[in-house]
């Protein structure tokens, strides 16, 4: 089992990913971006535990520079600990590391895309183009050398990116949702690499969960 933080950048979605963590037998706590225990969490103490084995960062409305410790987070802790952003969650990534973010080319609202991916990482048995739902206004508009895009759209916009050295990787769209394919398995892919690998074998026959955010 792994013990996995949350950060809740004020987004109804979050609890639906808490949940799939919970079906795939992950240990969930939830904090929200402005929570006063990051300043404890992010102590400069690196021969210390950090209590959890990996991170997300969740959706949520307003841009990476909004989403409270956020980018701060992916900076102090990304070498070390396994992070997986989603949707607000990916720019901040991106922005931690040195890009840009800003308008996507189109406005989406539960617009589903299909997304071509490389197999690797979270990614890893998927089908492949699969249908992701997508929830944004923004978009990475300058990759940062750091990151490698692992998953596209059909037009070309990035919908995946991992960090080339460390444990830290990201989605643009919701694997949440109920129209997104394989989002339990995306879950259990990184649950994988925050130390469980059983995780993989629970997501076998995981429904998306019926409700709305």
């Amino acid at each position: 089992m792994s013990r996995i933080l949350v950060v809740d950048n004020y987004d109804s979605f979050v609890w639906n990913l808490v949940h799939y963590l919970a079906q795939l037998g992950a240990e969930v706590e939830v904090w929200r971006n402005d929570d006063e225990r990051f300043a404890e969490l992010l102590a400069d103490r690196p021969s210390q535990p950090l209590g959890f084995d990996g991170i997300l960062l969740s959706p949520g409305p307003g841009t990476p520079e909004e989403a409270g410790v956020c980018v701060e987070l992916v900076r102090r802790l990304g070498e070390r600990t396994p992070i997986f952003g989603v949707c607000l969650g990916l720019q901040s990534i991106a922005v931690a590391y040195g890009g840009t973010v800003g308008r996507a080319p189109e406005l989406l609202h539960g617009k589903v895309s299909s997304v071509f991916h490389d197999d690797l990482g979270t990614m890893a048995g998927l089908p492949n183009p699969f249908d992701a739902t997508r929830y944004h206004s923004l978009a990475i508009s300058e990759l940062p050398e750091a990151l490698e895009v692992t998953a596209r759209t059909e037009s070309g916009v990035i919908m995946t990116v991992r960090h080339r050295q460390h444990p830290v990787e990201a989605v643009q769209f919701h694997p949440e949702s109920v129209l997104t394919q394989g989002g339990h398995r995306m879950l259990a892919n990184w649950l994988a690499a925050c130390g469980d690998p059983d995780a993989v074998a629970r997501s076998a026959g995981l429904r998306p969960l019926m409700v709305g955010g």
